[in-house]
């Protein structure tokens, strides 16, 4: 991928201020706005690389990276781990310290002195970064493993709750994942591999996918259980009969105990949501009934009801 030297993009110099580079991205955002050139297919290509030069040199963490490492600022965490690394290997060998310059698009141009008292004007270290004939501290050379990516997943209780296959696009690329059964909302899985590239023959890095699970209209989950509100007649929890109530696999018929309370809880073994990993295993199905009390009773239906009172 060929270097993009942000600033050039912008129009602006290494030392704007944050309103210069601000004021940059507004001017060149409306010249080159695809709806303003629907006649310039190169207006899009311009207006992306703005929006990304933008994103960057707007953001002061981003930036410093970006004014530190260069093409290479994506990797910053990385290379700032194993300068630790290499100046704790100087350090219990006596070998000196590197430095370098920034500013320089860490190309190694601004290196300024030598891992060990090399003065070659490229340190083991640069080399083990970008490939140049010298050798790490082993004796192997370097390579980075690539950043690992972060996505989230939003799933349906229902969904959620089967075995199932999705495309993901990730940076262009179409990945298929089968989704197990059972899981949680907040859960992370990990597709190794599926990161960005490495940098000098180094590992590619992880996907991580994060599931978010809205609350459902029907069932509350607490683990593998899950709990529903059945509406109940007042006919049927006196007299009792039977009540339809909705599963995840679709309706059931229970049978109703004369004289069932408002509020009993009756519980479905193995009706609730399945177990993570472990299939054929769910959990139980809590059903909790709320009595719903008649309303446009005609007045022989009160009289009864006053009866009932009345004999008390």
């Amino acid at each position: 991928m060929a270097y993009i030297d942000y600033y050039k993009v912008l129009g602006v110099d290494k030392s704007a201020s944050q309103d210069d580079i601000k004021k940059a991205f507004r001017k060149l955002a409306r010249k080159y706005h695809p709806d303003l050139n629907p006649n310039d297919p190169s207006a899009k290509d311009k207006f992306q690389e703005i929006n990304e030069a933008n994103e960057v040199l707007s953001d002061p963490e981003k930036r410093k990276k970006y004014d530190e490492y260069g093409e290479h600022w994506k990797h910053a965490d990385e290379f700032e781990a194993q300068k630790q690394q290499y100046r704790g290997h100087a350090g219990s060998g006596g070998g000196g310290e590197y430095w370098y310059s920034s500013g320089q698009g860490f190309d190694g141009s601004g290196f300024g002195g030598g891992f060990g008292g090399n003065e070659s004007g490229f340190s083991d270290f640069f080399e083990s970064l970008f490939g140049n004939h010298g050798r790490t501290g082993n004796g192997n050379r370097g390579g980075f493993r690539g950043q690992d990516y972060n996505a989230e997943l939003q799933l349906s209780l229902r969904d959620a709750a089967q075995t199932h296959k999705q495309i993901l696009n990730v940076n262009g690329k179409s990945i298929r994942i089968t989704i197990p059964a059972g899981v949680a909302n907040g859960q992370t899985i990990k597709l190794k591999g599926h990161g960005a590239p490495g940098i000098n023959g180094g590992p590619n890095g992880d996907l991580y996918i994060t599931f978010v699970i809205p609350e459902d209209a029907t069932f509350k989950r607490l683990g593998d259980d899950l709990y529903i509100t059945a509406p109940l007649n007042l006919y049927t929890a006196i007299l009792g009969g039977e009540q339809t109530v909705e599963t995840l696999d679709g309706k059931v018929k229970l049978k109703v105990k004369p004289e069932t309370q408002n509020g009993t809880k009756v519980r479905l073994k193995g009706k609730g949501f399945p177990v993570y990993k472990q299939e054929g295993k769910a959990g139980d199905l809590i059903v909790t009934y709320s009595i719903t009390i008649p309303t446009g009773l005609t007045e022989k239906q009160k009289e009864l009801f006053r009866e009932l009172q009345n004999s008390k």
